[in-house]
């Protein structure tokens, strides 16, 4: 069985993402930041109707945030029944993987805030790391984003 990806960067780091739960790719503009947001979020976007709470990667993963670029982009997916945009520094190329191609996440670096890693491959000789959408926001997040979906949604309605 075989899936497709979407490579995307994050600094120097390459990372995938199941390009069946990718909803667009939109070019990062127009996103508002929101003050005392929840941790991860970083604004929101307002796309075709949807108000969508912007969440990054970046601050995921403990790396430092970096201003916008015309590369950067956001990954617009359902994930937990809650459209979510994730800001990503720049989108590469989508690949296709083969089960055999995908290797497990080393047992030394499994925890659970590293739950959202679903595995690894070395596809061109790069080393890249699939994200398990399902798993990126813990449920505290979870529940959080949808809060503040909601919250923004009710605020734009008025």
């Amino acid at each position: 069985m075989s899936t497709k990806q979407i490579i995307f960067k994050l600094g120097d780091e390459e990372y995938g993402m199941d390009i069946s739960l990718v909803t667009t790719i939109e070019k990062y503009a127009g996103v508002v930041p929101m003050p005392n947001a929840p941790m991860h979020i970083i604004g929101i976007l307002s796309l075709r109707g949807d108000v969508i709470p912007v969440y990054s990667l970046r601050k995921k993963f403990g790396m430092p945030e970096v201003t916008a670029s015309d590369k950067t982009q956001l990954l617009i997916t359902r994930c937990k029944d809650i459209l979510v945009g994730y800001k990503v520094d720049s989108v590469s190329e989508i690949i296709e993987l083969e089960d055999n191609e995908v290797q497990p996440v080393p047992t030394i670096v499994r925890c659970a805030e590293t739950r959202y890693a679903l595995g690894v491959t070395n596809k061109k000789s790069r080393m890249v790391v699939l994200l398990d959408l399902e798993n990126i926001l813990n449920e505290q997040e979870a529940e959080a984003v949808k809060d503040f979906a909601e919250q923004n949604e009710k605020k734009s309605a008025t």
